[in-house]
């Protein structure tokens, strides 16, 4: 089961409802996926800045004097901006990797849901209205972002366990389906010094990608290396900072539906998901391919 969504904006007057749009898309896919959801929204970015977002189960201990403390630690002007249990740390880019060893140690509880300039994650266990709702999703602006609806098959129903996941800046996946060699996978991958938090196997994916695209690759030759070396069935939907790609398994036996007008591009798991889109009566839907990487960047 599970449920993705997700949206990229090609005209720039949406930009202020992308939030609601892709809370109505969330919300509708609830059924194949109640357990937990969660959501990645990208925005302009400042390339001299780095957003951490965080998310803590002690939120109120945790983000009381977080800023000072992690800027007195990296030497910097940290921001904190809070959302419920996460919280958005704005810092200069050049002191990412150091306020993530920092945090480490000043709140070890905390756990980095994403990095970037661009993207912040927001997700949590609960309905996906209630996850939606606690987090004020529909009111967030942005140029694209993608979404996920859980139903656990594989890992426990827990906020480090619901998607997407992020393992590289401004980069991360939702994805329906099993993996079926990610145990394999992330012992190579670890040893090779990507970053891997959970047992999940979706995280396994999004650190395949890192790790191709570290290593010259571009997304699009990243998303066809799964074909080769992931064994499962899955759809993927990646978002990055300029845009987001899909991949389907050559088997493809998960569902997905796409449409695209001059306004948008639009991607879910049911059709339904995208019926109350603006304009989606004159788009054109259509099946994404087995074995066949789609792309959209701006």
């Amino acid at each position: 089961m599970c449920g993705i969504v997700g949206l990229f904006l090609k005209d720039k007057s949406l930009e202020p409802r992308l939030g609601e749009m892709l809370t109505d898309m969330l919300v509708t896919m609830t059924d194949r996926g109640p357990d937990s959801a969660g959501i990645a929204i990208y925005g302009d970015g400042n390339a001299a800045l780095s957003k951490l977002t965080v998310q803590s189960d002690q939120a109120d201990a945790d983000f009381a004097t977080l800023a000072a403390d992690l800027g007195a630690a990296i030497g910097a002007e940290v921001d904190l901006r809070r959302a419920d249990s996460h919280a958005v740390l704005s810092l200069p880019a050049d002191k990412a990797e150091h306020a993530r060893a920092a945090l480490a140690e000043l709140r070890p509880s905390l756990r980095v849901m994403s990095d970037g300039a661009n993207v912040e994650i927001y997700k949590a266990v609960g309905l996906p209205k209630d996850v939606a709702a606690r987090f004020n999703l529909a009111a967030m602006s942005g140029t694209h972002g993608i979404g996920h609806t859980r139903m656990a098959t594989e890992s426990a129903v827990t906020t480090q366990g619901a998607h997407p996941f992020s393992t590289g800046s401004d980069q991360c996946l939702v994805h329906n389906g099993s993996l079926s060699n990610h145990n394999n996978w992330r012992r190579k991958l670890r040893r090779e010094g990507v970053r891997i938090e959970s047992q999940n196997d979706t995280e396994v994916g999004a650190a395949y990608l890192t790790w191709k695209m570290q290593n010259g690759a571009s997304l699009g030759e990243a998303l066809e290396g799964t074909l080769e070396d992931l064994d499962g069935f899955f759809t993927f939907v990646v978002g990055t900072k300029n845009g987001f790609g899909v991949v389907r398994d050559p088997i493809a036996c998960k569902p997905a539906v796409m449409a695209e007008t001059d306004q948008y591009v639009a991607f879910g798991s049911e059709y339904r998901a995208l019926v109350n889109l603006p304009g989606i009566e004159a788009a054109r839907v259509w099946e994404p391919e087995p074995a066949t990487v789609y792309f959209w960047s701006h």
